[in-house]
């Protein structure tokens, strides 16, 4: 099993089967596929009898081939799993977004490397950015501090999310205890 498959089926047991919460507004989901992403791609029947392998299809399409973490899990398999998982809350833009925002407040004031524009795709710069960064503050470390980066935007964002949308409030507890840290 590859580091994809792995997390893929991790995001799977988090997300369970069908779902159709009444403050979500991505509406009826199984597998933390929202319907309208299933009909995107293809899929035509009852959401709650969308097959796994159907979502294990998506999730590697969208949420790890396309935005390109399969090349920063050539990289760092750590931060790789970070933005996949946030990716998948929260789309893989966003989990971009946060790679470069913090690559960029990292990089002593561009002395390691220039600052990045956040615009939420993974390219040559990103991943040269995310190279440099690895190299000049060592891998251990350096994943450890990202990592730390990159919880901090995700956090920051779903208190956002609660105040600006009382009816978030329903999933922030479990955004918080289920998403953030080495459990994920």
């Amino acid at each position: 099993m590859d580091i994809a498959d792995a997390m893929i089926d991790a995001v799977l047991d988090r997300e369970g089967g069908y779902v159709n919460h009444p403050a979500d507004k991505g509406g009826p989901t199984c597998f933390g596929i929202t319907e309208a992403v299933a009909r995107a791609h293809g899929y035509r029947g009852q959401m709650r009898q969308l097959p796994r392998e159907e979502a294990v299809a998506i999730y590697r399409r969208l949420y790890w081939l396309r935005p390109l973490f399969d090349q920063i899990a050539s990289r760092s398999t750590r931060v790789a799993a970070e933005l996949f998982d946030t990716g998948v809350n929260m789309g893989p833009t966003v989990a971009a977004t946060f790679l470069q925002r913090a690559l960029t407040a990292l990089n002593r004031n561009g002395k390691d490397y220039a600052d990045l524009v956040p615009d939420g795709r993974v390219g040559t710069q990103t991943l040269a950015a995310l190279d440099a960064f690895l190299g000049a503050r060592g891998k251990a470390n350096g994943e450890t501090v990202l990592l730390r980066a990159l919880e901090a935007l995700q956090g920051e964002r779903y208190l956002r999310l609660a105040e600006r949308r009382p009816a978030n409030e329903a999933f922030l507890y479990g955004w918080l205890a289920n998403r953030m840290g080495e459990s994920n």
